[in-house]
């Protein structure tokens, strides 16, 4: 019977735990199972007491050990997989709190304000910054309305903003002033962008704040002493006073003062002739700057580290002259007591300027000749000739061939001499050059005297652009020299001379109208009316200038 029931159990179980999966048997099997086990159990109790024999195992028992085996080793493994994710937790609440330390520190001690505002716009939290810049303690500034902290003019703006980044949710920027702490008038620039936290419906702002009050009184500063500037230049016109206009030269010629169109394209032709060798010839009215052109040329070439040789040839006596350009020998002549050496010789390998060329005697020009032609001459008292290398730039106040005309001039030398010429334009027609002049004499003259001059009078500076300057830069010169000497204030007067045109019945009234007509225009290039227009400068109505530049038949550009 034991047989039995142990092949019909057996039949049963491998039944039920064929039929199915082990997942299956542990939801649907294991009270079939139980109730099979203690079936078993009482038909083996039954025949041991019935038989008499050695007592068997229950199968319950049998079934309780291997459930046990499998729950153990499930609950091993569960334990060791809550140890690992309990390590990654630790480890993710490690970062976790690395991050919202640095969060902190920066939150802060960031020179900025940060605050967070709610959907009302009530302050919700606020970094030291920020309680800084609203003047008032973190406690006090926490749910406080961010409104109440504007000036009443900027809250309707602030307001405004606000409810448009309520609506579109996106960021706002704006400068306003708060005045709701101790920090009255202070200007901030804000940013606010809204931020919605994870299953929330109304969004928090976020809100930066920064301090713009020194940019504010930096461009306040800046646009007052533009003011002050513009409020000082009118101040200067109505007292009729003329500021410094020798500022920004175009050039690069330190002694030569002026950026007239006449000047500069001098300046060009300098420019040009200077890197050659080429002879130049300079023309010119006494006292233009014939000289200050010799220099540049000198001082662009190549032989600039010697320096320029500079004779006045209407200086030296005719019985002297030769002896002072070529040399002589010791008892040349009665009072040659020693040997002498010549400009030419001193100006080797350098430049000569021979100033007033046209007054060199007719016998002693053929000696020129030679001297540019292969470069050598012979000493006063000497057969031996002595050889130089020398460029040689010549000027003159003549014209010279008028002078060839009339006989005054070799009309060989001549063609010598005039290589490159440059015509150096009078004073008269630069007058915009005037004023940049006199105030580089006013520096030189206040230097060596120790007088500071500031301005000078208006009717002064029209005077001086009025006047022809038949002396050129040497009378202007000399005239502001003699006004530095005689001044004791910081205002420049000159005396200018009246102008004079001619002999009073060499010219009709209506002529001297047209020419004084003519050179107010040109002082002012051609402008009628305005400010320093020729209507001012002759003291006429404009009006009255245009009816008579149409009597006289004077256009703009007869200037």
């Amino acid at each position: 019977m034991i047989n039995m029931l142990h092949s019909e159990c057996g039949e049963r179980s491998q039944k039920l735990l064929g039929g199915r999966k082990r997942g299956d048997m542990a939801r649907r099997g294991g009270d079939e199972l139980d109730t099979i086990a203690q079936h078993y159990d009482r038909n083996v109790a039954t025949d041991h007491d019935d038989i008499g024999a050695a007592p068997r195992p229950l199968l319950s028992d049998i079934f309780m050990t291997d459930r046990m085996g499998e729950s153990r080793h499930e609950l091993v493994t569960r334990l060791s997989d809550a140890g690992e994710r309990e390590r990654q937790l630790r480890d993710a609440v490690a970062v976790a709190d690395a991050s919202r330390d640095k969060y902190l520190a920066f939150y802060n001690h960031a020179p900025v304000g940060f605050l967070t505002l709610d959907d009302a716009g009530v302050v919700q939290d606020a970094n030291p910054a920020a309680a800084r810049l609203c003047g008032m303690p973190t406690q006090r500034l926490a749910r406080r309305p961010f409104v109440q902290l504007l000036s009443p003019d900027e809250r309707p703006l602030f307001e405004s903003k606000f409810d448009q980044l309520r609506a579109d949710r996106t960021s706002a920027t704006l400068d306003v002033h708060l005045t709701g702490g101790d920090n009255a008038a202070l200007l901030v620039h804000l940013e606010i962008d809204a931020t919605y936290r994870s299953g929330g419906e109304s969004p928090d702002f976020h809100m930066v704040m920064q301090d713009v009050t020194p940019a504010r009184d930096a461009d306040e500063l800046i646009r007052k002493t533009f003011a002050e500037v513009s409020l000082l230049e009118s101040k200067l016109k109505q007292e009729g006073r003329s500021l410094p206009r020798d500022i920004g030269q175009e050039h690069s010629h330190k002694d030569i003062v002026g950026n007239s169109e006449a000047l500069r394209a001098v300046l060009e032709m300098v420019e040009q002739v200077a890197p050659t060798d080429s002879r130049a010839l300079i023309l010119g009215e006494t006292g233009s700057g014939k000289e200050l052109l010799a220099q540049a040329i000198h001082n662009l070439s190549a032989r600039r580290d010697r320096p320029m040789i500079t004779v006045n040839c209407a200086a030296l006596p005719p019985t002297l002259i030769e002896g002072e350009l070529f040399g002589r020998e010791k008892g040349a002549y009665t009072g040659a007591l020693s040997k002498q050496l010549g400009r030419f010789e001193l100006a080797h390998r350098s430049t000569i300027f021979l100033d007033e060329i046209d007054s060199v005697p007719l016998d002693l020009q053929a000696k020129f000749l030679r001297v540019l032609e292969c470069g050598q001459f012979e000493r006063l008292g000497s057969p031996h000739a002595v050889k130089v290398d020398v460029r040689v730039i010549a000027a003159s106040n003549r014209d010279l061939a008028l002078a060839v005309q009339e006989g005054t001039f070799r009309e060989d030398l001549y063609y010598r001499l005039n290589v490159f010429q440059i015509q150096v334009p009078p004073l008269r027609e630069r007058r915009e050059d005037i004023m940049p002049l006199v105030w580089s004499f006013i520096d030189y003259f206040g230097k060596r005297m120790g007088k500071r001059i500031e301005s000078i009078p208006k009717q002064t500076a029209l005077a001086m652009q009025t006047y022809p300057w038949p002396g050129n830069i040497r009378e202007l010169k000399n005239m502001v020299e003699r006004a530095m000497i005689i001044s004791t204030g910081p205002q420049l007067h000159l005396d200018v001379p009246l102008v004079v045109r001619a002999a009073s019945g060499s010219r009709t009234l209506d002529e001297m109208e047209r020419d004084h007509i003519i050179d107010a225009l040109a002082t002012c290039g051609g402008r009628v009316s305005g400010t320093g227009g020729a209507a001012e400068i002759l003291g006429i109505n404009p009006k009255t200038l245009g009816s008579r530049m149409v009597k006289h038949g004077i256009k703009r550009n007869n200037t």
